[in-house]
């Protein structure tokens, strides 16, 4: 069941999963859930234009995991880190980095296997960080910005949601966020 607010699959062709997000709250939740099968070690590369809601996406995986501390954007400081919770999470922005040399600089490979890193803005510039990597696109209509009150699906519109993973058991951990869904189409994930 789908309705205002809530996320609303979306077909995939079999080893990915995509879910059109409605509103602010719905990102979230769709990152607290895509933290239920994170662990430590993992690259989450996400892509989408500038206010599809990447920021908003960590903050629901930085809730999932539990870490403490507020979850901004790190466009300025480039990396943050956010301990405690059953995981770190490192949450990254690669805008206004030139390269691969950049990222290298970092040292962002010392953090990978006891935290999960998560990138924005990092297609290209950080798949060589760990053996495999899920990628996640937002999508967003493209005749529609930051709307006054992003809290509404009219102040944004609704977002597309793919996640893709590159190699190892991505797929396997995707179907279970897939079969999740299937269990509990309302989106909850309090079972």
């Amino acid at each position: 069941m789908s309705g205002p607010g809530v996320p609303a699959p979306v077909a995939t062709g079999g080893t990915g999963w995509a879910v059109e997000v409605p509103t602010v709250k719905a990102m979230r939740e769709v990152g607290r859930r895509l933290a239920g099968v994170l662990r430590a070690g993992d690259l989450v590369v996400l892509a989408g234009p500038l206010g599809a809601g990447k920021t908003v996406l960590v903050q629901g995986i930085a809730a999932g995991l539990g870490v403490t501390g507020a979850v901004t954007s790190p466009t300025f400081v480039i990396a943050r880190v956010h301990p405690g919770g059953r995981v770190p999470l490192v949450h990254v922005d690669a805008y206004r980095l030139g390269g691969v040399v950049e990222v290298e600089d970092l040292d962002l490979d010392a953090d990978v296997e006891g935290s999960v890193t998560v990138v924005e803005w990092g297609v290209g510039l950080v798949e060589g960080l760990a053996s495999t990597h899920l990628l996640v696109e937002i999508e967003r209509p493209p005749e529609t910005g930051r709307g006054p009150d992003p809290d509404h699906a009219d102040a944004g519109g609704t977002r597309v949601v793919s996640m893709v993973g590159s190699d190892g058991d991505w797929p396997a951990r995707l179907l279970s966020l897939r079969a999740g869904e299937a269990e509990d189409p309302s989106g909850r994930t309090d079972r």
